[in-house]
């Protein structure tokens, strides 16, 4: 018995010691066999500036990583793919090429390739001019040839001027970036301009750039839409919208009207029409001014307003919205404009109110100035205010305004706000009449 146990036992302390040394050679064996590889790159002047790279690593590994030490990267599995890269000013440049092995290890190359001749230099001068502190004057200063250029400023664009003039309403700081183009290569420079003060006759350099006046006889399609339906728009709003029966356009006035289909104040008991410029007319910044009389009466809700134009994609309310004006029948005389944003919408957002005593029966300015600092609401003239909202630490979720919206316009019947103190039911028909829309924005 004890003979068969010892047997056993030196089997058993054989075949462990057989499995490690399987597993330690296995080990060490197939990482010298993963890791066999050795990184490598020849280069040679195509001219002064143009330089030829080529792959020269031996062994298996699956990826290369390039960094020609100019800005420049390439990622690639071709391990024959040939690079040519351009240095447009002279200097030294470290160049490196990493291999990524097939069971993930890493090993790298580099060499420095020397530029001895400059060939584009991307440069200007940005002065702000002594007798128009909002204006800055720039000059290309850059050496060598390019095929176009493009001054950047205010999400704003001057192309191929080697002399321009920038404008900046509001003081602060600002960057001017210069953008060369090359072998269909950009190059750019950037600088920063500080501007001293506001420029008080801002809004005078605003000119008209878009209006409809509503002449003729109908609706003009090429400047809006009919937007149709009756699922309550978000709002358990109880209109159904149709494509233009309840739109007039008589005399220089357009003129929306709501009616009623039936006493029994659900979905479908009352038409209207909704407007809408996507696709057609959009626009960012500038002074919106809509003229318009409003209707009245419980239950009845006009707005003046406008929506981001990639609402498709981004939805709402991250798109924005901008309530130019607003009117609810039960609280008459009193005007709304509100902003929502992914920060704040709904309840939460950002708005004010103000007493209009004939905003039923006479026409009135609703009016938006919107710049990349601010939207500024008001009624008749710029300093009647109504609602400024100007957020000082702009983000994507509190000002997704530096983009093009839409128009709307429409009268809606009841819904959360609209018909909060239910619908009266012996005020329709009710219109609200719209004399003009009209944009101005910087020459």
């Amino acid at each position: 018995m004890k003979m068969q146990k010892a047997v056993r036992f030196l089997n058993f302390r054989n075949m462990l010691t057989l499995f490690f040394s399987v597993m330690f050679l296995s080990s060490c064996g197939g990482d010298d066999a993963g890791v066999a590889f050795t990184p490598g790159f020849s280069y040679t002047f195509i001219d002064d500036n143009h330089v030829r790279f080529t792959n020269q690593s031996e062994g298996e590994y699956h990826l290369l990583n390039w960094n020609f030490g100019n800005g420049r990267t390439e990622t690639t599995t071709t391990k024959s793919q040939v690079f040519e890269v351009y240095y447009p000013e002279a200097g030294a440049y470290v160049v490196s090429l990493e291999l990524i092995g097939l069971e993930g290890d890493r090993k790298s190359s580099s060499q420095t390739v020397t530029i001895s001749k400059t060939d584009l230099v991307v440069a200007f001068s940005a002065s702000v001019d002594g007798t128009r502190p909002n204006y800055v004057n720039l000059v290309n200063t850059s050496e060598g040839t390019f095929d176009s250029m493009k001054w950047i400023y205010r999400s704003r664009n001057i192309e191929n001027k080697n002399t321009a003039v920038a404008y900046f309403p509001y003081s602060g700081n600002y960057e001017i970036e210069l953008q060369l183009v090359k072998d269909g290569i950009t190059y750019s420079s950037k600088q920063t301009v500080s501007i001293a003060s506001n420029d008080p006759d801002y809004y005078s350099k605003f000119s008209l750039v878009w209006s409809d006046e509503f002449d003729g006889n109908a609706v003009n399609t090429n400047n809006w839409t009919f937007e149709t339906g009756s699922g309550g728009w978000g709002n358990n709003e109880l209109q159904n919208y149709t494509a233009g029966d309840n739109a007039e356009v008589k005399g220089g006035i357009l003129t929306i009207t709501a009616r009623k289909v039936n006493d029994n104040k659900v979905a479908g008991s009352y038409t209207s029409t909704r407007m809408i410029t996507s696709g057609k007319k959009e626009f960012t910044y500038g002074r919106m001014e809509i003229r318009a009389k409003l209707p009245s009466g419980t239950g009845i809700w006009p707005a003046i307003w406008m929506l981001g134009a990639n609402i498709g994609t981004v939805g709402w309310p991250a798109c924005g919205e901008i309530d130019i004006m607003e009117y609810v029948g039960y609280q008459p005389n009193t005007v709304h404009a509100t902003v929502h944003t992914s920060a704040g919408y709904g309840g939460n957002g950002s708005g004010s109110s103000k007493t209009l005593e004939t905003a039923e029966e006479e026409f009135h300015i609703y009016g938006l100035i919107w710049t990349e600092k601010e939207m500024v609401f008001y009624t008749d003239t710029p300093e009647n205010v109504t609602h400024r909202y100007a957020p000082s630490n702009k983000t994507a979720e509190n000002w997704p305004f530096d983009k093009p919206q839409f128009f709307i316009l429409n009268v809606a019947v009841g819904g959360n706000w609209g018909g909060a103190q239910g619908i009266d039911n012996t005020i329709f028909p009710q219109s609200m009449e719209v004399d003009y829309v009209k944009v101005f924005q910087e020459e």
